[in-house]
């Protein structure tokens, strides 16, 4: 009786107040999709006592799911073959009378191919912050009824740069070699100015593009205008959390659609605990329901609305885009059967796409965990997940090219990471960097030191793996002098108008950093057809005397790397190095053109990676 009394109430409050929709979730939706099932979420006031209908041939209503929030509705619908492109009326009925209709669209997929096509280790990834690259739209800065206005005398606030900006400048990234774009979230993020989400990893919204970035519309052409100049584009993407101005925030659909903060607190960043099989509850607790800050409320993966909402929102994204792969971010801190039932759909869906997730972690053993295996882990785990970042290779270079050279440091730590890859299912398939807009710059990591600088960016160039090269890495760009994570992300000069030079043109840029875009220019065009590179197996040498020698090589050809870390030049012993050597003649430097006889020894020169193609 209480029941019918509270229904009968509610439908007297909707009579009284006037209904509408505020959110239809996804906004619309494909025929003929891989998947024959999709959940539409309506959100209204007081929507949730209503009874759906609708009339199109091959689409029917399975179930019908009432959240404990009223104001929500959540329908899973069939798609059968039948079911054709158009727009058809769904009501909502109090009875028999209709308090709600509203129509929806079935599209038509496209029939592009050149679309979520994937990435792999032929490829170079240029990751850039769009808020801090180029400000193609001045005015989009200021968005009327969003929370924070660009300011660039703010270095952690928003400075206005979007993807109209990035898009008029593709002739750059595609003139350094790049061949993929990775884009920090252009989901909307409606956040307060004093958190400063111009990262764009606090979504408010995860069907919007932030509108100070451009529209839905304009994020499809720029994926387009990507795709017609040979250049890729990778998807960032948080399942982990959004920020607290989430419209799940202000009318929370269940009770456990967020981990409550005031019981678990912030996470305690230890992604290594997933895997630890000595682990506590109480850690696991920490890592998987504490909040990354106060600002990102932490979603419960558990709930399996909530599940397949952020399952269908990743499918709907590449449909609507063409996007070819997906940067997950902070990978490890969501429950790990979630994420691979994540992968395993977008996997089924979308077979040539590619996912690369964020596993920052202290070792190689936790790395590697991450990455899909078929034979499982020893807990039985299997991810799924085709790509990991490689961290490891990040805090080894860092330390070889620091740190006094001896039988574990220096050079060393290269050789003792690499050595450990039987732990990754496919270690040609981790992303690999430098530095990205978490760390410290590089050239800054290496007390801007232009000869480690270019020894770092070349060993990235040749070692195992996907590259991954941060915007302003080609310049040389060092922290700025600033408090804050935007010290780390500084403006593209030239980027804006008010800019007194362009970094974008060889006229505004410095001798530096000409010298520099020239030989990041140089080896990462270089590599773009270097087979060797891209699928050639990997044969290193123990590191001697302060030197780090491997090859990459396939039945047809084969590249020898020289890591030379002394302050002088160094006479190579060929005789170490005949296994692979026997088989050629001379070898040509990548840089300079320079021929060597690799029948005999030979000279490198001091502090340099120097490469060379090999030649019978």
């Amino acid at each position: 009786m209480k029941k019918i009394i509270f229904l009968l109430f509610l439908l007297y409050c909707m009579a009284s107040s006037g209904q509408k929709l505020q959110h239809i979730d996804p906004p619309f939706w494909w025929s003929d999709m891989p998947v024959s099932s999709m959940q539409l979420m309506l959100h209204g006031k007081n929507i949730g006592v209503l009874t759906p209908e609708l009339n199109y041939e091959g689409i029917t209503i399975d179930e019908i799911q009432r959240l404990e929030n009223p104001n929500y509705l959540v329908l899973n619908l069939l798609l059968s073959k039948a079911t054709k492109p158009g727009i058809f009326e769904i009501q909502l009925k109090a009875g028999k009378k209709t308090k709600i209709k509203f129509d929806y669209e079935i599209k038509e997929r496209t029939s592009d191919t050149n679309r979520n096509l994937g990435f792999n280790s032929s490829d170079v990834i240029y990751l850039l912050m769009p808020d801090r690259f180029a400000n193609g739209n001045p005015a989009n800065d200021t968005v009327e009824g969003m929370l924070e206005s660009a300011d660039r005398s703010n270095p952690n606030g928003r400075h206005g740069g979007d993807l109209k900006g990035v898009s008029d400048r593709l002739d750059y990234i595609k003139e350094l070699g790049m061949t993929a774009v990775w884009l920090t979230p252009t989901f909307e993020n409606d956040m307060k100015p004093e958190y400063g989400a111009y990262h764009g990893y606090a979504a408010t919204d995860l069907y919007k593009m932030d509108r100070r970035f451009g529209t839905n519309d304009e994020f499809r052409s720029f994926v387009q205008k990507c795709h017609d100049n040979g250049i890729k584009v990778i998807m960032d993407m948080i399942h982990n959390h959004v920020g607290d101005q989430h419209w799940w925030l202000k009318d929370q659909p269940t009770k456990d659609w967020f981990h409550d903060i005031e019981q678990y607190g912030t996470t305690n960043f230890r992604g290594e605990v997933q895997s630890d099989p000595h682990a506590s509850q109480y850690d696991l607790d920490k890592l998987q329901k504490g909040w990354f800050v106060r600002e990102l409320a932490d979603l419960d993966q558990r709930n399996p609305i909530l599940a397949t909402y952020l399952i269908q929102n990743s499918l709907w994204w590449i449909e609507y885009s063409g996007v070819d792969g997906i940067r997950m971010d902070t990978y490890v801190y969501p429950y790990k059967d979630y994420l691979s039932r994540w992968v395993t759909e977008v996997m089924a869906s979308y077979p040539t796409f590619n996912i690369v997730g964020e596993a920052w972690v202290e070792r190689v053993s936790h790395e590697s965990y991450w990455q899909a295996d078929d034979a499982g882990q020893d807990d039985g785990y299997n991810s799924k997940l085709p790509t990991v970042t490689d961290f490891q290779i990040m805090f080894a270079l860092d330390r070889a090219l620091k740190d006094d050279f001896g039988w574990k440091n220096g050079l060393s730590e290269l050789y003792y990471v690499v050595s450990q890859d039987r732990l990754y299912s496919n270690p040609n398939q981790n992303v690999i960097f430098i530095d990205n807009h978490d760390i410290e710059r590089f050239y800054t990591k290496m007390d801007e030191d232009a000869d480690l600088f270019k020894m770092g960016y070349a060993y990235l160039m040749t070692t195992r793996g996907i590259p991954q090269v941060y915007y302003g890495t080609e310049l040389m760009l060092a922290n700025a002098p600033v408090n804050g994570d935007g010290r780390k992300r500084a403006d593209m000069i030239g980027g804006w108008l008010e800019d007194e030079r362009s970094v974008f043109t060889k006229e505004g840029r410095t001798p530096k950093e000409q010298d520099a875009f020239e030989f990041v220019k140089r080896i990462t065009n270089w590599r773009k057809t270097a087979n060797a590179i891209h699928d050639g197996k990997m044969t290193h040498f123990i590191p001697e005397d302060n030197t780090y020698i491997y090859f990459r090589h396939t039945d047809k050809e084969a590249v020898m790397v020289i890591m030379n870390r002394n302050d002088d030049a160094k006479t190579i012993q060929r005789d170490r190095l005949a296994e692979i050597l026997d088989f050629y003649k001379t070898g040509v430097n990548v840089l300079d053109g320079n021929i060597i006889d690799v029948k005999n020894d030979f000279e490198v020169g001091p502090k340099q990676t120097a490469i060379f193609d090999l030649q019978k």
